[in-house]
């Protein structure tokens, strides 16, 4: 365990190397300017130059990356250009929104996925079966922001049940968690589907039928534990995914997370918080992998850790 732990990690570490590498660059390449953003529309060409001057933006691409790095491993993830604070200071603050949402999301998501996916195996080629794959490829295809408004329009405008958008108590969670969890049952409930066909394929499932053992047993004891693994991989992918934010449904919603601090960066150039919420997303990505590959061996003995 103690050396898989030591190569996973070397990994991260090569692997935050070099997004920070490829994401330094496009940013670089970018035809807008930060400098132009920070000191303003009116703002003269002298003024510009000083400012990019006191950016550090005159430097060369690689003296301003090695300064980053340096900076990386010291824990700085530098400062916004045009907030004047530290980028670490800004995503801390987000995180606990972001965090809501991330667990309001995976757990919506979950609930709805792996109950499609085990009643549409269970039903297989089934009337019911044909319409919960029709169900989520809808799901799957739809934009964020058409299911996110659709459900305002339907559970807060109409109905009055949820806030409008906002952040707040659990009322103010429970439609973009929705939202997210609609999109991301659709995958959950595909993976689950094919997932268990395969597993009640198998000679063990068999045996137990012919054992004269009850169908809710079968498919509780015997049959979902084997048939979630592939599951706790996209767990972990999702987890990473839902720590970048979500832009799309938090601007929807106005929920003051991660993802609507990355939109407003993009918007005005503010490379720093740009490349903090790129590695940081990178980081959770991989952490996540890590976490899912140390839990299956705890559901299935007879994957090893080597």
């Amino acid at each position: 365990m103690a050396a898989y732990l030591g190569r996973r990690l070397l990994q991260v570490v090569l692997i935050l190397l070099g997004i920070s590498v490829v994401t330094f660059a496009l940013l670089y390449l970018l035809p807008a300017d930060p400098a132009a953003q920070v000191a303003g529309r009116n703002a003269s060409a002298e003024t510009i130059v000083n400012v990019r001057h006191e950016l550090g933006l005159d430097r060369p691409i690689y003296t301003q990356y090695f300064h980053y790095l340096d900076g990386l491993l010291h824990g700085d993830l530098g400062r916004s250009y045009l907030q004047r604070t530290a980028v670490t200071t800004l995503i801390v603050s987000r995180f606990p929104a972001t965090l809501q949402l991330m667990l309001g999301g995976v757990v919506c998501e979950l609930a709805l996925g792996l109950t499609i996916g085990i009643v549409a195996a269970l039903r297989r080629n089934s009337g019911i079966d044909q319409m919960l794959m029709l169900t989520m490829f809808i799901t799957v295809s739809s934009p964020q922001f058409v299911l996110g408004i659709t459900l305002i329009y339907v559970f807060a405008f109409r109905l009055g049940w949820f806030p409008i958008g906002g952040y707040g108590g659990v009322q103010h969670l429970v439609l973009p968690s929705l939202t997210l969890g609609i999109l991301g049952a659709g995958w959950y409930g595909r993976m689950m589907r094919s997932s268990m066909l395969d597993v009640l394929q198998q000679d063990y499932i068999r045996t137990a039928r012919a054992k004269g053992l009850a169908r809710v047993s079968i498919v509780l004891r015997h049959a979902l534990p084997n048939a979630v693994l592939p599951i706790i991989a996209m767990i972990g992918i999702d987890i990473g995914n839902f720590m970048g934010g979500f832009v799309v449904v938090e601007s929807v919603f106005g929920w003051p997370g991660i993802g609507n601090l990355t939109w407003m960066a993009i918007q005005r150039i503010d490379i720093p918080i740009i490349m903090g919420v790129t590695l940081v997303s990178a980081c959770a990505i991989v952490i996540g992998n890590l976490l899912a590959d140390i839990i299956a061996p705890a559901i299935d003995p007879r994957i090893k850790l080597r």
